[in-house]
């Protein structure tokens, strides 16, 4: 690796660890870096992932009175979390190189898609769950049509 290549390493490794104690995603930069400067796709993965667990510490750490409260969700989105990683951990494991290799640029791009999406997406989510439950609003109907059948 030349210094220029280290340095190109270092600099996305610095910006991915601001962008995920921030909004995640920051494996975006320095994933594509890791294979830029020429790793194979199984070890810029590997190197990845754990080259970005300080990041995630240190904003866990710093963020740590905004979780206060947050167990439930914790718990609720953890073991789904905890599930997938290991099993996308065996399927690399198992799967030959070749395989890894063809599908990461489509996992890129479902990656970059979701992260452009996601301010679109929670203004959505958040609208969904400002308005009223569905059956309040058929137990409200029923009652406001059945009122003048029982006036009359």
């Amino acid at each position: 690796m030349t210094p220029l290549e280290a340095l190109a390493v270092l600099l996305a490794g610095i910006a991915a660890g601001a962008l995920n104690t921030i909004v995640g995603s920051g494996s975006l930069l320095t994933f594509p870096t890791l294979l830029a400067v020429g790793l194979p796709p199984i070890t810029a993965n590997v190197s990845n992932t754990i080259g970005l667990v300080p990041g995630g510490i240190s904003g866990t750490l710093g963020y740590r009175g905004e979780l206060g409260g947050q167990r439930d969700r914790l718990v609720r989105l953890g073991i789904p979390a905890l599930l997938g990683g290991t099993l996308g951990a065996a399927v690399l494991l198992v799967l030959p190189p070749a395989a890894f290799e063809v599908i990461v640029p489509f996992l890129l791009l479902f990656a970059a898609a979701l992260t452009a999406i996601q301010p679109w997406l929670t203004r959505r989510l958040e609208s969904l769950r400002a308005r009223p439950a569905h059956d309040d609003e058929v137990e409200s109907g029923h009652q406001a049509a059945r009122q003048p059948l029982d006036e009359e």
